[in-house]
């Protein structure tokens, strides 16, 4: 599984630990970073300050800890700050002078077929993510990991599965990489200075490794981490970033959009016949009813907005919008893509137009789950003429608003020191950590002895 793509922009250098800082001009002075293309606690994949702005991965607390060692060497940057009355226009004239580091984050995926369960461990086993999938209390939260760890080997035959029908790995990293030098190349046509990562939230280069080179979901998950390491460094909290957190409302997004849909229409013996079905990450619906997230609400007015550009163009099709990619045992935002397709097949629609609506590249969400089995699944229930509208990819007119959006956010940039993430409990109660540890350890043991698939999962793992 491989959450919502944002990559695109919304999609490393190991250095050795330092307290020197070095001066080297392939580090930006402002950074700017971008989260999914909907703003949410969750997302997930995905998921818009007065100075800069961010985007990035995740990795385990320890690992988190381990790489800060290395960010003091990545100090040698200038930083530039805005007055408070400073504009849009003047700072763009200073972007033509200044160099600013974009940050795409994008969540990833594995190269390698070998690389899967390490990917999935680290998509469970990240709390900010799939803590309300995984469902612990009071103590038993320490479960976490080792049952991150179980999901993850048990999972992995199918998702090997997955992406071997999709040749073998995930194209994320190579998409979000193209997407970044597109970006890079249409600021620079802007005169805009750039230099342009990427960071992806699960697998390599994880986003702390794009900050040694220069957002409760997908997003909030990303921007937590990044938020994390900036305030640990004392050179890094001081430099001005913005976040872009949500760009789905743009109208380059919009239009891009309308354009792709109309393109595949027109594919389509009957165009004015064919049902245009969006279909998004779905998310529980308990950040959605519990926690506030507005990414259901995003969604719908994405949804709107397109269809409003269409209809200004002469496209009045009928449309529906469902939720794709569930896992675990709890609630997720409905409708379903599978249950909406079978209901739809019933009611007799022939023609259909599916449209990732979450996905801003092309990754296992798209090319498997919605080419293959939802084709399919459609197919098999009635449905005769089936298409897909590609993911935006490195469309120019998405590209280049991306980079307006650069350069729009700009001076909203802000250092990140202000306030201080309240420490892990973990770090400063190490008995009580322990004892939770060896009981929890004690619990999960025995819990492997009542379950003999697990055991004998594990087993054909080690060998």
């Amino acid at each position: 599984m491989e959450a919502a793509s944002l990559p695109g922009v919304l999609s490393y250098t190991k250095l050795s630990s330092s307290n020197q800082c070095y001066s080297d001009d392939r580090f930006s002075r402002r950074i700017a970073s971008f989260s999914r293309h909907s703003s949410n606690g969750f997302n997930g994949v995905n998921k818009p300050s007065s100075k800069a702005l961010i985007k990035g991965p995740f990795l385990s607390d320890g690992l988190i800890q381990r790489r800060n060692l290395h960010l003091q060497a990545i100090c040698g940057v200038g930083v530039y700050t805005l007055g408070e009355n400073d504009d849009v226009e003047s700072h763009h004239s200073h972007a033509m002078e200044e160099k600013i580091g974009v940050l795409l984050l994008n969540l990833g995926g594995p190269e390698t077929l070998k690389d899967v369960q390490p990917f999935l461990y680290n998509l469970f086993a990240d709390p900010l993510r799939y803590f309300d999938i995984i469902r612990l209390p009071g103590l038993f939260k320490l479960l976490q990991r080792p049952l991150a760890k179980l999901i993850s080997v048990l999972r992995t035959p199918k998702s090997e599965e997955g992406y071997a029908a999709i040749g073998g790995s995930s194209p994320l990293r190579k998409i979000t990489d193209e997407q970044a030098n597109a970006l890079r190349m249409a600021s620079e046509a802007k005169n805009v200075n750039v230099s342009v990562y990427v960071g992806m939230r699960y697998r390599y280069p994880f986003t702390e490794e794009a900050i040694e080179q220069f957002s409760i979901s997908t997003t909030g998950s990303s921007i937590r981490v990044l938020q994390h390491i900036f305030r640990e460094d004392v050179y890094l909290s001081r430099l001005p970033v913005s976040v872009i957190l949500s760009w789905y409302q743009r109208q380059g997004y919009i239009c891009s959009m309308a354009d792709l849909i109309k393109e595949e229409l027109e594919r389509f013996a009957k165009p004015e016949e064919v049902m245009i079905f969006f279909s998004a990450h779905g998310v529980p619906d308990s950040y959605v009813e519990d926690a506030g997230d507005p990414y259901k609400d995003q969604m719908e007015e994405c949804v709107y907005l397109i269809m409003q550009e269409l209809k200004s163009r002469g496209i009045g099709n009928d449309h529906t919008l469902a939720y794709q990619s569930r896992v675990g045992p709890v609630q997720w935002l409905k409708p379903y893509t599978d249950e909406v397709l079978v209901e739809l097949g019933q009611k007799g629609v022939k023609s259909l137009l599916a449209v990732p609506i979450s996905f801003v590249s092309e990754h296992i969400e798209t090319l498997e789950e919605i080419d293959m089995e939802y084709k399919h699944l459609a197919l098999e229930s009635g449905i005769e003429n089936w298409g897909r509208v590609p993911a935006l990819g490195c469309t120019s007119s998405f590209i280049t608003d991306l980079a307006d959006a650069v350069v729009e956010a700009l001076p909203s940039a802000k250092a990140l020191s202000a306030s201080r993430e309240p420490a892990e409990e973990t770090n400063y109660e190490p008995v009580r950590y322990l004892v939770k540890l060896f009981f929890c350890s004690i619990l999960a043991f025995v819990l492997l002895l009542l379950r003999p698939k697990v055991v004998f999962a594990f087993r054909n793992h080690l060998h």
